[in-house]
C-alpha cells in the first residue's frame, strides 16, 4: 500500500503559528464572511456572490484603466497596451459570470427579490466610475450616490480629468494630428461631441498602420475593450430579461428597456465609424 504523501518531506511549510498564511494574506475571513443573505432562499447566496465578485473584478479594471491613462499621458504606450488587454480579459471574465447567474430561474429569484428593497446594480459606483473613466460622462448619474459624499468625491475627481478616450485623442494632438475642438477642451465633465477631425486622424492611422503602429495598436486595444464591454452589457440585458421579463428593476429603472438603451452608447465612436471610411 502506498504511504500518504507528506508535503513537509519536500520542504513545504506546514506550521503558520508565527508566519503569514495564504488566508492571512488574502484576509479570507473578511471576504468569506461578507455574504449575508436576507432570506432563506437557496439562490440568494448565488446572487450575492455574483455581484460581489463582479465588484472585485471592476476594482481591478479601474486600477488598470487609471494606470493605462497615466501611461498614455506620459507618451509611454507599451505598458498601456498590456493594461488595456487585461481590462478586456476582465470583462471576458465578467461575461462568463452571467452564465452562472442564468442558472437561476424566475421562480427562484422571486423567493428573495423582495429582500433587496431598492438596491440595484444600477447603483454600483464602480461601474459608474468605469463608464466615466472610459468617456461616457453624464453628471446626472452622480445623484444615486449623493448619500455617500466620499463616493461622489471619487466620481467628481474622475470627471475633472480627461477620460481614457480623451487621453488617446490628446496623444494624437501631441503627435501632430489635427484633433479639432478636442484640442481646446477644458470642461471634462460633459460628454464630448463626435469630431470629423478626430475621425480623419484615426483614418490616417488605419490607412498606414506600419507608419503609425503605436497609435494603431492603441486604437485596437480600445476597440477590444469596448467590444467586451458591449458584450457584458448585452449579456446583462439577456440575463435580466430571462429572470424578470419586462418588470421594472428593483432600483426603479425600467429594467430591460433601460438596459437596451445602454446598448446604443458608444465609448469610442470614431474608432467604430472609421471602419466604414476605410
Amino acid at each position: 500500500m502506498t504511504e500518504p504523501h507528506d508535503p513537509a518531506a519536500e520542504g513545504a511549510e506546514m506550521s503558520f503559528r508565527d508566519r503569514m498564511s495564504y488566508s492571512d494574506y488574502l484576509h479570507l475571513e473578511r471576504v468569506l464572511e461578507a455574504q449575508e443573505p436576507l432570506s432563506s432562499s437557496h439562490d440568494e447566496l448565488l446572487f450575492i456572490i455574483q455581484h460581489q465578485t463582479s465588484e472585485l473584478w471592476m476594482k481591478l479594471a479601474l486600477h488598470e484603466i487609471s494606470s493605462a491613462m497615466r501611461m498614455i499621458r506620459a507618451d509611454n504606450l507599451e505598458p498601456s497596451f498590456k493594461m488595456l488587454s487585461r481590462v478586456a480579459r476582465i470583462f471576458e471574465q465578467l461575461n462568463s459570470a452571467w452564465d452562472v447567474l442564468r442558472t437561476m430561474t424566475p421562480s427562484e429569484y422571486t423567493e428573495f427579490r423582495g429582500a433587496l428593497g431598492q438596491s440595484s446594480g444600477f447603483q454600483s459606483w464602480q461601474y459608474r466610475a468605469i463608464e466615466f473613466m472610459a468617456g461616457n460622462r453624464n453628471p446626472a448619474m452622480l445623484r444615486p450616490h449623493a448619500h455617500r459624499q466620499e463616493v461622489v468625491q471619487k466620481l467628481e475627481a474622475i470627471l475633472a480629468e480627461p477620460s481614457l478616450y480623451d487621453e488617446a485623442i490628446l496623444l494624437l494632438g501631441r503627435s501632430g494630428f489635427d484633433i479639432g475642438a478636442d484640442g481646446r477642451r477644458s470642461d471634462w465633465r460633459q460628454a464630448r461631441s463626435e469630431s470629423e477631425e478626430v475621425l480623419e486622424a484615426w483614418r490616417t492611422v488605419y490607412r498606414d498602420p506600419q507608419r503609425y503602429w503605436q497609435f494603431y495598436e492603441l486604437a485596437e486595444k480600445l476597440v477590444d475593450f469596448e467590444d467586451y464591454f458591449r458584450r457584458w452589457r448585452f449579456n446583462h440585458v439577456t440575463t435580466v430579461e430571462r429572470i424578470i421579463g419586462l418588470k421594472r428593476g428593483t432600483g426603479g429603472t425600467a429594467g430591460v428597456s433601460y438596459l437596451k438603451k445602454m446598448l446604443e452608447v458608444e465609448l469610442f465612436p470614431e474608432l467604430w465609424k472609421v471602419r466604414t471610411r476605410l
